[in-house]
């Protein structure tokens, strides 16, 4: 029998709405109202982006230091969980719990990977039930996670590579699994080219044309309806 293994994208896949600038806002709300008062730097760092000034990866780091500066380690579990608790009741696809909850009838493990922080990701992942994360990982250093990220923003190819180094890790050999890959974005055609079987979710036009000329199927999960394609069950 081959391991049967999904990897879903969470922001726009798994969610409504994009995660990263909620989560440093609903911290920044709740543990340092007084840090809102930089986000005027944040809307000139975002427009170094959008003018290919600033890389993505640091455009990341530049607003977490901005929003959150350095955490402490020992106090991350209860905001964390709470944050899992937020995000939800108010930003999960109800056709994403219904397609995940197949795939793992169909005996599927379960993987989200995303370029979002495992610092909030993984705390989401458990209340969703997910098996495993692979994301951004941030650096720590004396009980303190700091605004740097360790190693590859999980974004584009690197994303594909970090999905195959977690393979290795759990001495998963491609060749004798079977993968299905959700995405919504443009972004992880490395990741979904990955696959046995790709689907392209709720995505905007460019990335559906593209679905369309590899003979992908588009899934759409409305954020309040429980839409979900029934996808094919493989032999054991």
């Amino acid at each position: 029998m081959r391991e049967r293994i999904a990897f879903y994208d969470m922001d726009r896949t798994i969610t409504v709405h994009p995660t990263y600038a909620r989560f440093l806002l609903w911290m920044a709300l709740r543990h340092d109202p007084k840090r809102l008062l930089l986000l005027p730097l944040s809307a000139l760092a975002g427009l170094g982006y959008l003018m290919r000034i600033v890389r993505r990866d640091k455009l990341k780091q530049i607003n977490q230091r901005l929003l959150l500066g350095s955490l402490r380690l020992a106090g991350l579990a209860a905001p964390m969980a709470a944050h899992a608790e937020f995000v939800f009741a108010k930003n999960i696809r109800p056709g994403a719990l219904a397609q995940i909850a197949a795939d793992r009838a169909a005996g599927y493990r379960i993987v989200i990977a995303t370029a979002s922080y495992r610092l909030y990701v993984e705390a989401i992942a458990r209340r969703l039930g997910v098996d495993d994360v692979i994301a951004t990982d941030l650096t720590a250093s004396r009980g303190r996670v700091q605004p740097h990220i360790a190693g590859h923003n999980c974004y584009g190819p690197h994303k594909a590579e970090m999905m195959m180094a977690w393979m290795a890790r759990n001495g998963l050999d491609r060749a004798a699994c079977h993968i299905r890959c959700y995405s919504d974005h443009l972004s992880d055609l490395p990741m979904l080219e990955l696959s046995d079987e790709a689907f392209v979710t709720n995505a905007y036009l460019p990335m559906r044309l593209v679905a369309r000329q590899k003979g992908w199927p588009e899934l759409d999960w409305p954020a309040g309806g429980d839409h979900v394609v029934a996808l094919p069950t493989l032999p054991g």
